[in-house]
């Protein structure tokens, strides 16, 4: 029951963030802190109430950990959202995040010094073409787009570029941070909750830098068209609805994603989050109206193919096809 449960969570939780999010993306492009803060603030209170028990819980791993834990994830979430600044669109924006298994290979052989088989280098090769397609895609539909002078399309290119950029930066960086968890991990053991907590914690006040963007865009949301919420006939604006609606699917996508990884094995835990972003792909673009081009078709479905060849899906299936009869032949 826990496992569907938790997965019932990541499709309901994550798919309906994708959602909220580009509803408020749509309306005010450079609001990517003010919602990082929002889900971080959240987070943060439920985790000091329910998991640092009003900050009585001594943490199992040291808070200096933590801190160099925390730079990078809030380095990653910032930078990830701001980049929705730059013409980044969000089927675009969610390719290029499923390319974190590429990254993940790349500083595993740096770092870890790892070695893998060729079906894994195949894999990160497929994901890699496909993230690659949409991107050159995606650059093609910018100068279209700005086809006024060829100095307005050469400064819409560059902003996209530098979007690109970030993404890239935040994709090795999370990677990065994978392995620092792993390491930490290994040596104090699993404390997923804990790390979760000290995660969204300890980075808030690393968004004082951001106050003047975040408070700009809290008068922005006031602004926003009223409605009225039903049963109270209190009148809200549109902006506060769609937050409180991401941050609480935000909450609710990454409790899924824990119960799921205590509940099953990693190979499926990866899949359920695989096929979340491709589910949210499809309706961003099907219900959006987002440009997607038979290219950008092309391209995630090679980006899904090189995910799924990466969990070795085939094997897995093989496996337990032939199950049965093994089982009975050791049985006779």
């Amino acid at each position: 029951m826990g496992t569907y449960f938790a997965i019932g969570l990541v499709f309901v939780g994550c798919c309906s963030n994708v959602v909220s999010l580009e509803l408020l993306v749509r309306e005010f492009p450079g609001c990517g802190n003010i919602v990082t803060f929002a889900q971080f603030l959240f987070i943060a209170l439920e985790g000091f109430i329910f998991e640092a028990n009003f900050g009585r819980k001594k943490p199992a791993i040291p808070v200096r950990n933590y801190v160099i834990m925390v730079t990078m994830f809030f380095t990653v979430s910032v930078i990830n959202n701001y980049a929705l600044n730059f013409n980044i669109a969000m089927p675009l924006h969610m390719i290029f995040r499923s390319g974190s298994l590429i990254a993940n290979m790349v500083l595993g052989v740096i770092i870890l010094k790892k070695r893998y088989s060729a079906s894994k280098y195949l894999s990160i090769a497929l994901v890699s073409a496909g993230i690659f397609i949409c991107t050159v895609m995606s650059a093609r539909q910018v100068n279209v787009a700005n086809e006024g002078s060829e100095e307005q399309g050469f400064h819409a290119v560059m902003h996209w570029l530098i979007g690109i950029g970030m993404l890239t930066f935040a994709l090795l960086m999370s990677a990065r941070m994978g392995i620092f968890q792993e390491t930490l991990y290994k040596q104090y053991g699993k404390h997923s909750k804990e790390a979760l907590f000290y995660n969204h914690c300890l980075p808030l006040p690393g968004f004082l830098l951001l106050s003047t963007n975040i408070y700009s865009h809290a008068v922005y949301f006031s602004q926003s068209t009223p409605v009225v919420v039903p049963e109270t006939g209190l009148t809200v604006p549109i902006m506060w609805v769609y937050l409180l609606v991401n941050v609480i699917t935000q909450y609710v996508c990454i409790r899924g994603v824990f119960i799921l990884t205590t509940e099953c094995a990693s190979l499926t835990v990866t899949l359920v989050v695989t096929l979340r972003k491709f589910l949210s792909l499809i309706f961003s673009i099907l219900y959006f109206q987002n440009p997607f081009t038979a290219w950008h078709w092309v391209g995630t479905a090679v980006v899904f193919l090189g995910t799924l060849l990466y969990t070795e899906v085939h094997s897995s299936l093989h496996a337990a096809l032939r199950g049965p009869s093994v089982k009975e032949k050791k049985a006779e």
